[in-house]
Formats: structure tokens, C-alpha cells, sequence
């Protein structure tokens, strides 16, 4: 492994071929990126995406099909979705059988 090739600059690539109106798992991004067991630290990295970031962020959901978010944050995510044509349920939930995108 490169010192360019590391598994947030993976994350990033993967979330950057997210097509618009898909979601995906964290677990499902953890397992294109060679690590799949590593679900948890997806979610450490979309999170510490920079301020601005045109990364889609939004298309990440849990392996049940829900937004992992809470408050606020939850609504923001369920916007960008609806804003892509996913239906959203009002408490975060998607479809994963309609709208999953596995790579």
C-alpha cells in the first residue's frame, strides 16, 4: 500500500462514484475498499469530511436502510435524498431493495 493509497482516500473514491438517486451501507463502501469489516471507520471518515466537501455523504445509510443521523443532521441528509428522487420515510428510512448502489 502506497502512501496514496490509504483507506479514506478509498472511502472518497467510492463515495465520489456514487451515482445520484442510489444510496449505499457503510458496510458496502467498507467492503469496496478491500476492509470489510470495517463499516465503523466509514462512518469516522464521512465524518471528518472537510467543511464544503462536494463528496456525496448524503448517499450513506446504515445496513437497515436508515439514515444514521440524528436531529437536525437526520433531516439534512433525508432532504439531499428526497432533493435525488430516493424516498425517504419521515423517521430515515429507504429502501434498500430499490435504491442500493453496491458498486
Amino acid at each position: 500500500m502506497t502512501e496514496q493509497d490509504t483507506f479514506p482516500r478509498r472511502v472518497w473514491q467510492i463515495l465520489a462514484a456514487i451515482p445520484s438517486g442510489k444510496v449505499t451501507t457503510y458496510g458496502d463502501i467498507a467492503r469496496l475498499a478491500g476492509s470489510p469489516r470495517a463499516a465503523r471507520q466509514v462512518g469516522g471518515v464521512l465524518k471528518r469530511l472537510p467543511a464544503g466537501s462536494k463528496l456525496p455523504w448524503h448517499r450513506v445509510i446504515n445496513r437497515l436502510g436508515e439514515i444514521s443521523l440524528t436531529g437536525a443532521d437526520l433531516a439534512r441528509q433525508r432532504q439531499a435524498l428526497l432533493a435525488e428522487g430516493v424516498e425517504v420515510s419521515p423517521e430515515g428510512k429507504v429502501s434498500l431493495e430499490r435504491y442500493r448502489w453496491q458498486g
